[in-house]
């Protein structure tokens, strides 16, 4: 299935194909910063899984840390997408996609959050094992 998204002024347009590989919460500070908000929904895909359909000349990109390469569209300045070298995977915002029902299985970097949820998942100290972190989880 594909999913169509806009930026905030609609002049950047991307299309995600598939199923995310992951769908969650991140509570790092530098997704908060980003985001404006407590919280950054997240949705992961394999870079192939992503395209941008049109506006590509108007994507600028900010880079803070080697983790994280942030697409923003220069126009509005809304946020687009994510790329993470290290993980091989680009997080599209959950609320660029619409159409895509967001169903969220984790929380990371839960050791920094600012607004503590108590909905039953896995909350990650960082990140799993599996991608660079200590794969520890915290209690609710």
């Amino acid at each position: 299935m594909a999913h169509i998204g806009h930026c905030f002024c609609g002049a950047v347009e991307l299309e995600v194909t598939g199923s995310p590989e992951a769908m969650g919460y991140c509570h790092c500070l530098s997704c908060r910063s980003w985001s404006g908000g407590p919280v950054n929904a997240f949705s992961l895909w394999k870079p192939e899984a992503v395209r941008v359909t049109s506006g590509a000349e108007h994507i600028a990109t900010f880079q803070k840390t080697p983790l994280s390469q942030r697409q923003y569209c220069m126009k509005c300045g809304g946020h687009v997408m994510t790329n993470h070298p290290p993980f091989g995977m680009i997080d599209v915002f959950a609320a660029m996609i619409p159409t895509l029902e967001f169903v969220a299985a984790i929380h990371v970097n839960y050791a920094q959050t600012v607004l503590p949820m108590r909905d039953g998942l896995p909350k990650m100290k960082d990140f799993p094992a599996e991608l660079g972190g200590s794969g520890e989880t915290i209690a609710e």
